[in-house]
């Protein structure tokens, strides 16, 4: 029996668009003589839609367009990831299902049981949980469909709920030959390996192959990164498909190729991530144009050379917005860039901008000393002016904020914060710079300068950023571990040998910084654990 699993990038809300590709799909496998089509989870609406299951109309629709992809599949066993209407009284109206289809006849529905509600997963707010593991035979071959959680908590790797019920255990009776499983799982740093890991566990136990079919694409904040993949009957990797695009495998059941290793280069991983989430969260919304204040630092340095391989060099708009503290170096730094990348810089000096204002506030400041206020207004200044060339040029401000920096509320309201999209704020310090040395892995392209300089704001003469920061491998020591592991201060204290009061005050830093967080730009999520997708914590609170 052949295989053949389409990994497609769907648009949530793209029905006709997605039903496109879905019967595109269909048509490659009959010309590679496939038996059965696999596709990921809701793949017809795309992943995840949300609010807009509460609109009888966007579910409703699904059934009209699932009845195109029926009739495209003669020759042809197809497994789709779509919503139906729940036909019985229950807790919820729809399920999130995938559609058993046999040349051009719907034979029926694999509900998913197992609907997760943690991290950036909210199911049990839309769906009714299904409730019986099914197997369907074609050709001879027993063949069970799951759709990705069916399969995770039986891995062990499912840390927030535990399940009444074991999808997997459940089809043990049933002896599948083969078990498919329809998955639209986020990426995020290191998640490759622990898909191969849950489809391993499955594959042990139910003693036959397992091929996960996983979305790709960016949706929202989401990132999917693809790579479908195969193990056989003992867990062993057998076949991989790319990361990051989409892409067609053909899974020969009877002849599988050797077992293969996962060659997972994971800050190659982090840095197309952020690439595809550029991508396609400009290019779904039909916008093509970003610009970014660039200001010499490696921030932005970054977050330039992400916007340039995701939307091309002609649609990347470089802002340099020097003021009297800015140096010479990060000025030099700033252009060399510019020219490395061949992207257009513009730039406008604040000076000016920034005596006007304070001449205007001095009546209102008089005997104040000054402190962070006037650092704040640089900054807002800049963020002003990229937001007048948003709306006068249509390029969509990329915010460059690390996620070191969210954190503890380095940051500054409706200046270096503002923009349409956070770019690099789910990613640490340490990441940028590991993100940086890869892009300069075959050439220098962000100047070596830049990456040595001790990062500053700028926003006072000779400021650092450890003038306001312990040095930052220990706050991303901390954010890891509070934000990302849910460690105490006093467990964090004790294993990274910090002094408990330091451990302390970081924590209470995140918790102030949170009215800041929510006021910022939609970010890409790539950590286990984002501030702006799937992490809820209350503003006002007493408990830190």
């Amino acid at each position: 029996m052949r295989v053949f699993v389409a990994q497609l990038n769907p648009t949530v809300g793209d029905m006709e668009g997605n039903t496109q590709k879905i019967i595109s799909a269909l048509e490659h496998a009959r010309e590679k003589r496939a038996d059965v089509v696999v596709f990921s989870e809701l793949v017809l609406c795309g992943y995840p839609p949300e609010d807009l299951l509460l609109h009888p109309a966007f579910v409703d629709a699904q059934a009209q367009y699932l009845e195109r992809v029926v009739k495209a599949s003669q020759g042809l066993f197809a497994v789709v990831g779509t919503v139906r209407r729940n036909p019985s009284a229950g807790e919820k109206s729809i399920f999130n299902s995938a559609a058993a289809i046999q040349d051009g006849r719907l034979l029926g529905f694999v509900d998913k049981r197992l609907l997760p509600t943690y991290d950036v997963f909210d199911e049990r707010r839309y769906f009714e949980p299904g409730k019986t593991s099914k197997v369907w035979e074609y050709q001879g071959q027993r063949i069970g469909i799951t759709v990705c959680e069916d399969i995770w908590q039986h891995a062990g790797l499912v840390g927030f709920t535990n399940y009444a019920c074991d999808p997997v255990l459940d089809l043990v009776a049933q002896k599948p030959d083969v078990v498919l499983n329809l998955s639209a799982s986020p990426y995020h740093f290191d998640k490759p390996s622990m898909r191969v890991k849950v489809c391993a566990s499955t594959s042990r136990t139910l003693h036959c192959p397992v091929i996960l079919c996983c979305q790709v694409g960016g949706n929202d904040q989401l990132v999917f990164d693809g790579y479908s993949l195969v193990v056989d009957q003992e867990g062993r990797l057998r076949q991989v498909a790319k990361g990051f695009e989409e892409d067609e495998m053909v899974v020969e059941l009877g002849a599988l190729p050797a077992p293969c290793h996962f060659k997972y280069d994971a800050i190659h991983d982090l840095y197309h991530a952020l690439v595809l989430g550029v991508r396609d969260y400009m290019h779904k919304l039909g916008l093509k144009k970003g610009c970014l204040g660039l200001s010499g630092g490696i921030d932005s340095a970054l977050v330039a050379c992400i916007a340039v391989n995701a939307l091309g060099k002609e649609n990347v708009l470089a802002v340099s917005m020097p003021s009297m503290y800015s140096s010479e170096g990060s000025r030099t730094d700033a252009e060399l860039l510019v020219e490395n990348l061949g992207v257009e810089l513009l730039n406008l000096p604040i000076h000016s901008t920034y005596g006007a204002l304070m001449e205007t506030l001095a009546p209102a400041l008089q005997g104040q000393t000054p402190d962070v206020t006037e650092e704040n207004l640089q900054a807002r200044i800049r963020g002003t002016l990229l937001m007048a060339l948003s709306n006068k040029l249509g390029h969509i401000v990329l915010s460059t904020g690390n996620k070191s920096e969210m954190a503890m509320g380095y940051c500054t309201l409706y200046g270096d914060m503002c923009g349409g999209l956070g770019v690099i704020a789910d990613v640490t310090k340490a990441q940028v710079y590991a993100l940086a040395r890869y892009v300069n892995r075959q050439r220098e392209i962000i100047p070596a300068s830049t990456i040595s300089k001790a990062p500053s704001a700028e926003l006072r003469p000779n400021q650092k950023d450890t003038d306001s920061l312990p040095p930052y491998d220990i706050v991303d020591e901390v954010l890891r571990a509070y934000v990302e592991d849910f460690h105490s201060p006093e467990e964090i204290a004790s294993f990274y040998k910090i002094p408990l009061d330091l451990a302390t005050d970081l924590v209470r830093r995140i918790h102030r910084a949170e009215y800041k967080r929510r006021q910022a730009a939609p970010s890409i999520r790539v950590s286990k654990q984002a501030f702006s997708a799937g992490r809820r914590f209350p503003i006002v609170q007493k408990w830190k």
